[in-house]
């Protein structure tokens, strides 16, 4: 894997957490409510109207939408049980490693997509591109969730670039670990994972609290 082929997932986990930065910075606003159901709903619908009807044409419908269907079941009941996947699922924990942790799941899962959709053409880089986008909301609301968490915001800071790290993880195995053969089952997974964070991100919109920040 040459250094230019990691460069997507790079650049996706750098857009991240330099947002992370800016939302420690600014966090107790009242407009961070509003930032991550943004961030969902471009997650849906790159799924929905991109991704999702680019997989049927190549490996057909049945398959699209029977792993598309399992991978989003799959984190249904992971949250169900307790184990939140992404920033908007931790349940108003105050936990910042939880937080961490589940973005990091997420940020892995975003890398991996950015590597799995190369050779899609137009689409694999309407795919790249809205992951892009999608990253700068998630980093600015991890990084206003964060503060809430952390002591102090240098802390929040640094929590934010090892949440996000695992984005470039994810495109290595993506580039190394997936034959060209299976890109369009992995594919149809990870339009699951996409369609699961981005509704529960815009469904955890709703009756979000009020932010509340630490003393410095």
């Amino acid at each position: 894997m040459s250094p230019l082929s990691i460069g997507a997932p790079l650049a996706a986990a750098l857009v991240a957490i330099f947002c992370g930065f800016a939302g420690v910075a600014l966090a107790g606003g009242r407009r961070f409510r509003y930032i991550v159901p943004a961030s969902g709903l471009l997650l849906a619908g790159v799924a929905l109207f991109g991704l999702i009807p680019e997989l049927a044409g190549e490996i057909g419908w049945g398959p699209t939408l029977l792993l598309a269907g399992a991978a989003y079941g799959a984190l249904t009941l992971l949250d169900m049980r307790g184990y939140a996947v992404c920033p908007s699922c931790s349940h108003g924990e105050k936990f910042a490693g939880s937080l961490v942790a589940a973005t990091a799941a997420h940020a892995f899962i975003d890398g991996w997509g950015i590597a799995a959709s190369r050779g899609l053409g137009a689409t694999g880089a309407a795919i790249t591109f809205a992951i892009m986008l999608h990253k700068a909301p998630e980093g600015l609301a991890l990084g206003g969730l964060l503060r809430q968490s952390a002591p102090r915001a240098s802390t929040a800071a640094a929590l934010c670039a090892v949440a996000e790290i695992p984005t470039v993880a994810g495109g290595a195995v993506g580039f190394w670990g997936t034959p060209p053969q299976w890109m369009g089952y992995v594919l149809a997974a990870v339009s699951g994972m996409f369609l699961f964070l981005g509704v529960h991100a815009i469904s955890a919109a709703k009756g979000q609290p009020e932010p509340t920040v630490p003393a410095a």
